[in-house]
């Protein structure tokens, strides 16, 4: 084992850096008019966009592809082995095939490749050997060659895997550009992610409801108000007209306001203590948006309502943080 101090540990960590570095600029400075014709190819699928690949190469190749699929453009991943065993069958003349493998050459791969041709997929390969027979028989070829690997035994794939990912993510973004694919589309693919959570939880899944909102009449007491804020736990009541019309809101901030002056107060009804014509917010919005308003009026808690300004629910900075919004 050799033994070797700080500074040569992190001189090793800096050439691979280096090295893989020194690749991925090569690769972008040889972008041209095989990648367009790869992006224009796949724009023109009708179908899925299937990924292939051995080794190392299949491993990106399912990476590859499910950064297709998350952003816009339908794709899933073969085994080039079991394909020769059934699975071609999830192949179909809509598609568009896209083979990866470094030496051109992988014997799993060549051996279903006069199927794709005979079904007439087009067909995109990115190899490291322009010369190989996979790009020689390819409708679209990416060079993703590397002038080393990262690995000083020059064997196991390091820059040339980090090149062939680098050209997948490169047609993934180009692709979602031309789609005009937004973060509303993601987190629709992504409904269980932070962002679904942000995009797509509309104010119905965070709100409280029934008796949990807090609500007292614009009639009431100071004192019945009070004890509805601190029964809902919301920092708030609602002041409302004709049981549910929202007139006004009493906060922890009006309490803080009016405690000074609490003798002179105290008697009047909590519809002359509220700040009347709140900010508030539709139920038919998404939680985000709520998120967005108590930020820029810094508020913490929101009432809800419906389309004739009727209080429907009440929600609160804390029920968005539960909730994953913020």
């Amino acid at each position: 084992m050799n033994q070797l101090n700080n500074p040569d540990i992190l001189k090793l960590a800096t050439t691979v850096f280096d090295i893989e570095l020194a690749g991925l600029n090569s690769l972008r400075d040889r972008l041209g008019d095989e990648f367009i014709a790869a992006i224009q190819t796949i724009m023109a699928c009708q179908g899925h966009v299937v990924v292939i690949g051995m080794g190392k190469s299949g491993h990106i190749g399912n990476k590859i592809s499910a950064t297709l699929a998350s952003t816009g453009t339908p794709a899933f991943f073969v085994h080039p082995g079991e394909a020769s065993h059934g699975d071609l069958g999830m192949i179909t003349t809509g598609d568009v095939v896209l083979a990866i493998s470094n030496s051109g050459e992988t014997e799993e791969v060549l051996t279903i490749l006069p199927v794709i041709k005979r079904m007439g997929a087009p067909l995109i390969s990115l190899t490291g050997k322009p010369k190989s027979t996979l790009a020689q028989n390819s409708d679209v070829h990416l060079d993703v060659s590397v002038s080393e690997e990262a690995c000083p035994l020059g064997l196991a794939p390091t820059a040339s895997t980090t090149a062939t990912l680098v050209m997948g993510d490169a047609l993934a973004v180009t692709l979602l550009e031309l789609r005009g694919f937004t973060k509303e589309d993601f987190a629709r693919s992504h409904p269980a992610g932070s962002l679904g959570k942000k995009l797509l939880l509309g104010i119905d899944g965070v709100m409280r409801k029934g008796a949990e909102i807090p609500q007292v009449d614009e009639l009431a007491s100071f004192s019945e108000a009070l004890v509805e804020m601190n029964s809902k736990g919301l920092g708030m009541t609602a002041v409302t007209r004709n049981g549910n019309q929202v007139i006004g809101v009493f906060t922890d901030g009006d309490l803080r306001r009016t405690l000074n002056q609490f003798d002179q107060f105290k008697e009047k009804p909590i519809g002359e203590l509220a700040t009347l014509n709140p900010v508030m917010i539709k139920q038919d919005k998404m939680a985000v948006e709520a998120a967005q308003i108590m930020e820029t009026h810094q508020i913490h808690a929101l009432l809800v309502i419906d389309d004739e300004s009727k209080l429907v629910g009440a929600l609160n900075i804390h029920d968005l943080l539960r909730a994953g919004v913020v």
